[in-house]
């Protein structure tokens, strides 16, 4: 139910997301620059509310509640997004979106791990982040079937957009239950020094690893603007986003399920090593943008699911919000700084430098990886 939720939000959202940043360009005169910084701006709202909202959930030993408010604010933010005419307002609706995405993505990762037994926990992301991804890509070509049929009417796509949103929000109030966990501590604070403690040095690593991913990873609003600049036909540059999330969809649940057989340096090795394929690819142009917009898409299907399994089995079933949370801030800040700095070098030295940069920052997170100490396996 929960992955039936995320599919419709997805539908929402990326219906919005694939046009959004060629209309700032097209109809607003916007810099890539600019683009960069809304887009950083607002994954760095998501990852930051995701720390307040997991740990929240820790202390009220419930996890729907947050989910429910995360899932409303991103409904409520479609229509205001329709409506704006500024670059100031856009920038709001698009905070409003992702603020509600950060309300509820750390309480629904802990609310999973709640209920699903360790040794399958690979799969049970995977399944939800397959179903996501469904939508991420069923969202893009019903922008772009609209697009077409509508002469290039953004705003008209955006309305249709709050649709898909508000069913998502009915769907998890009535088909939702959460589970009651018995044993559940109610925290004072989860953030503490004292709790902070007891999360292990694995979880640490992870940190540092999820950080370096996300440095080589920026918006995929550039991926967009990629093919775009390529000569992508602007009511055809949802298929940007279509391609890739059909990828990421159609193997997340089977890298879920692999990664809780393989051991998971080697599964993220690799995904480090189709990234900066995929990298190498889109600094190149021509073709070899669509064979890099796949193995992105490859790349996301290996390390997502993967990631989220490490998190929740390295915490403690007590900190598992607060510990997604503060996985989520460290992304969020690093995103911000690698969506700003893909736009400086895209306005600056031209659209192949922020892959170039991206395959660079791929390769010292390889290296991280691979010179991981033994010692951090271990608890304190």
């Amino acid at each position: 139910m929960l992955g039936l939720v995320s599919m419709l939000t997805d539908i929402s959202s990326e219906m919005v997301s694939g046009l959004l940043p060629v209309f700032l360009v097209t109809q607003l005169a916007v810099s890539a620059s600019t683009i960069g910084l809304i887009e950083g701006a607002a994954c760095a709202v998501t990852m930051l509310v995701k720390a307040f909202s997991g740990s929240l959930s820790d202390y009220l030993g419930r996890r729907k509640p947050l989910v429910l408010l995360g899932y409303g604010l991103s409904a409520a933010a479609k229509p205001l997004l329709a409506a704006a005419g500024s670059v100031s307002l856009i920038a709001s609706a698009r905070l409003m979106d992702r603020t509600g995405k950060g309300m509820r993505d750390a309480p629904r990762d802990a609310l999973i791990a709640d209920i699903t037994p360790e040794s399958l926990r690979g799969a049970a992301y995977g399944l939800r982040q397959a179903l996501d991804t469904v939508g991420a890509f069923v969202g893009p070509l019903l922008a772009m079937g609209l697009m077409l049929l509508w002469a290039n009417d953004y705003r008209a796509v955006f309305w249709v957009a709050t649709i898909p949103a508000v069913l998502a929000l009915l769907l998890l109030y009535v088909g939702v239950r959460e589970p009651v966990v018995a044993d559940r501590k109610r925290l004072q604070n989860p953030i503490t020094r004292a709790n902070l403690r007891q999360l292990r040095a694995s979880y640490w690593w992870l940190v540092a690893l999820g950080a370096g991913l996300t440095l080589a990873r920026f918006s995929e609003a550039f991926l967009v603007l990629r093919a775009q600049q390529d000569g992508l036909p602007l009511a055809w540059t949802p298929l940007v986003l279509i391609a890739m999330n059909l990828v990421y969809a159609g193997l997340a649940y089977p890298f879920g399920q692999w990664s809780d057989r393989l051991h998971p340096r080697l599964l993220l090795g690799a995904s480090l090593l189709v990234l900066m394929g995929a990298h190498g690819l889109l600094a190149h142009g021509g073709l070899g943008v669509w064979a890099g917009i796949v193995l992105w898409g490859l790349h996301m299907a290996m390390a997502q699911g993967l990631m989220s399994a490490l998190v929740a089995n390295a915490a403690p079933d007590h900190l598992r919000g607060t510990a997604f949370g503060l996985f989520n801030v460290v992304s969020g800040l690093i995103l911000l700084v690698a969506s700003a700095l893909a736009g400086y070098l895209w306005d600056s030295l031209g659209a192949s430098a922020p892959f170039a940069a991206g395959a660079a920052f791929a390769a010292l997170t390889l290296v991280l990886l691979l010179i991981q100490p033994q010692g951090s396996s271990q608890t304190h």
